[in-house]
């Protein structure tokens, strides 16, 4: 089995790297001052605009979007050393568009919503929102609640849905709603696709999260779309979610061995120069040994990732594999992140380094796209269906 990058896989994460040393870190010091006023964590227009020029004077527009609209049409195994490099810093930025929507889209997508949606959101012209987790839904999509049903060629949509990321900015929003009850996750769900402003999908709230970041509460209120609104076939929604959400997973594994390696990073620059009681930091057998397991772990999830990224290329059924990888990523992430903030003592607990702002993202991937407690429980269940023969 070879795991060497091609050349061109290489030179694409050298690009990035590239791009995230001279355009992203330099901008830590004004955001992590920002958020410690109070303010967002969120790059602004004024600072995401030059961003995007720049990604797209670059070529690193669209990406894995398909060639006929302007993409490169990237596979899942490129696109991890693009999301690893971009994990080595505190600003949370992508180059448009996002990912998981984008191969939701590009499955489902009838030719004329390929045209109203996939095209300009694949050229990084529109920002899409996706609405699945309900108030008392969790992680469960088989507890949905929020209800489609077909009037001659209307669609009235009733519910409310939660922890909508960018639902102040999406032209559109991906809606799942339950058409059937009975069937619930096998058959029952849909995906609509929601325009901005349509009369009955209101944001009833912003929620503030930690460290800076922000969410929505949206509630749907008869809520009419046509049936070119359904997107792809009814009940079938769950599938093409269970892909979006395995990118995403996939995407948090590969930040999440990006902002290990950038706290290994600070942690070591720094042992190596701090004295305590006479003697250097990076000869404590404490902390050799904080960074010989983090090492080891940061090895084995890099390798996790890219089998689940070729397995996804490959067609292959790779759910337990994406729990695995956003499961041990997460986790990983913040521990090591919580051990440097540890070794760096004081400087450790500041919000002038990215340490604490890095900490704050990781716990909340920790939770969203399933939790870690949920993912556990789906791996367990995927070994348990491997019985011993004769028992």
């Amino acid at each position: 089995m070879d795991f060497r990058l091609s050349d061109e896989q290489q030179m694409l994460r050298d690009l990035c790297a590239r791009f995230r040393d001279d355009h992203l870190r330099p901008l830590e010091p004004q955001v992590l001052a920002r958020e410690a006023r109070g303010g967002t964590a969120y790059l602004t227009d004024e600072e995401c605009g030059p961003l995007d020029a720049r990604a797209k004077e670059l070529g690193l527009y669209a990406l894995d979007g398909p060639e006929e609209y302007g993409g490169s049409d990237l596979d899942c195994v490129t696109m991890v050393g693009v999301w690893e490099e971009l994990g080595q810093t505190c600003i949370e930025y992508t180059f448009p568009p996002d990912s998981p929507n984008l191969r939701m889209l590009m499955q489902c997508c009838t030719p004329e919503q390929r045209l109203r949606y996939l095209d300009p959101y694949s050229r990084g012209e529109a920002i899409s929102a996706i609405a699945i987790s309900e108030p008392g839904g969790g992680a469960d999509p088989a507890a949905m609640t929020t209800r489609a049903v077909l009037e001659g060629d209307t669609w009235v949509i009733n519910g409310r849905k939660i922890w909508i990321t960018k639902a102040d900015k999406a032209a559109f929003t991906i809606l799942m709603a339950s058409t059937d009850p009975s069937k619930g996750a096998r058959g029952g769900i849909s995906a609509f696709v929601v325009d901005r402003d349509t009369p009955g999908f209101v944001i009833q709230r912003e929620i503030p999260m930690l460290g800076g970041h922000t969410t929505y509460e949206i509630v749907i209120d008869n809520l009419r779309l046509p049936r070119s609104a359904l997107l792809g076939q009814e009940g079938d929604g769950f599938g093409p979610m269970q892909l979006r959400l395995n990118t995403r997973r996939v995407q948090m594994g590969a930040w999440c061995a990006g902002k290990t390696r950038y706290a290994l990073d600070i942690m070591k620059a720094w042992v190596r120069d701090r004295k305590t009681f006479g003697d250097l930091l990076a000869n404590r057998q404490a902390i050799q040994w904080w960074i010989a397991d983090a090492e080891m772990q940061l090895h084995a999830l890099r390798l996790m990732v890219y089998n689940t990224a070729a397995k996804i290329d490959s067609g292959q059924q790779a759910r337990t594999e994406c729990s695995m990888v956003k499961l041990m990523g997460t986790e990983l992430a913040w521990d090591t992140i919580d051990k440097a903030m540890q070794a760096l003592g004081g400087m450790g607990m500041t919000r002038e380094l990215p340490l604490a702002m890095m900490a704050n993202h990781v716990r909340l991937m920790r939770i969203y796209e399933g939790p870690s407690e949920v993912h556990r429980m789906l791996i367990a269940r995927h070994a348990l269906d491997d019985r011993i023969p004769g028992l």
